[in-house]
């Protein structure tokens, strides 16, 4: 009979130690079974003791008691690791963190860039901060015109350019008319659509001292006001839906002769005024205004450096935000909740 020293008993408990610390097997039940089962390798060790010296025997059995602990500890933090670990699988989908979305008013003016496009328009984009001079006087506002008045503008303070005047926050995006004029240095035609922040000095339901405003500019030979019409029909039933249709109205503006209003037909009573038997509590009359249009005035086409008898053009310019609570279905009596930043407000959109 094979004598087991106490010396190979401890080189063997140690492999078996280094093997566990090195054990690749994932699932806690296998190496429970390989290291402690009936047949594991602790009750093959343990069968080595009868080969122990009588005089060793206690000591080879404290030495195997202590290792069979340390192995069920172990064991027992491997369990614990792999049920605070569950499992994973790397194949399936990931879980989509939350996501925000374009402000109403960025997506409203990514579809009007869009509709214009179609018929040839050419989105451009000028100063927001401009002088005084291409947001008033190159527009048939000369200063102390009392036309000035109604844009109650805000001024920047600066110093004031001799040829230019003093600096002002942009009361509409008029000031690329002649700004486009000159880029194309007086040589129509111009299509045009010029989408930019404006700034009034107005705050309640219906306006924002900050606002943005969409300005259309065609000019060429032989333009009338059938094409201003066609187009403001056009843009329209793109915006609105089919059979919206739109209607102006003798109006007053410096820098456009004729000047007109412009009105959508209302999408809620189809532009009658009428709901059944009840007047439309929403447009009140059939027609919603949106803003100003008309034929440029021909001393603006001479600030630009254009020959007005040779060349005529409209324009056309109104509030995005007006524009936009117009749609059916969204019903917005405060205009200022646009920008209120509250987040269950803008989830809606």
């Amino acid at each position: 009979m094979v004598s087991v020293s106490l010396e190979d008993l401890k080189a063997k408990i140690h492999q078996l130690e280094q093997q566990l610390q090195e054990d690749q097997v994932l699932d806690p039940q296998k190496l429970q079974t390989q290291y402690l089962g009936k047949r594991g390798l602790f009750n093959t060790l343990s069968k080595a003791i009868k080969h122990v010296s009588p005089q060793d025997k206690r000591v080879a059995g404290q030495l195997l008691n202590a290792f069979k602990t340390s192995l069920q500890t172990r064991l027992q933090q491997l369990s614990d690791q792999h049920q605070s670990t569950p499992w994973v699988d790397l194949t399936a989908p990931g879980i989509q963190p939350p996501a925000g979305h374009l402000h109403p008013i960025s997506q409203a003016i990514e579809e009007i860039s869009r509709i214009f496009a179609k018929i040839g328009f050419t989105r451009v984009r000028y100063p927001e901060v401009d002088w005084d001079y291409y947001a008033f006087e190159s527009l048939n506002m000369p200063p102390n015109h009392p036309a000035r008045d109604e844009w109650e503008t805000f001024f920047v303070e600066g110093p004031v350019n001799k040829q230019y005047g003093k600096i002002v926050l942009t009361p509409h995006t008029s000031n690329g008319q002649v700004r486009e004029m000159e880029r194309l240095k007086g040589k129509p035609p111009i299509r045009m659509i010029n989408i930019a922040r404006c700034y009034r000095r107005q705050q309640d339901v219906t306006h924002t001292q900050m606002f943005h405003q969409f300005e259309g500019l065609v000019v060429d030979k032989g333009i009338n006001i059938q094409h201003l019409k066609g187009t403001l029909d056009y843009f329209a039933q793109e915006f609105y839906g089919p059979g919206t249709k739109s209607r102006i109205r003798p109006f007053h503006f410096q820098f456009t002769e004729p000047s007109f209003e412009v009105d959508f037909s209302c999408h809620i009573c189809h532009g009658t005024g009428q709901i059944g038997q009840r007047r439309c509590a929403f447009c009140k009359s059939g027609w919603h205004e949106v803003g100003g249009a008309g034929m440029v005035h021909p001393n603006v086409l001479k600030a630009g450096g254009i020959d007005s008898n040779q060349y005529t053009g409209f324009a056309f310019g109104w509030g995005v935000e007006r524009t936009y609570t117009l749609r059916e279905g969204l019903n917005i009596d405060d205009i200022r909740l646009l920008y209120s930043g509250d987040v269950r407000f803008l989830e809606q959109f």
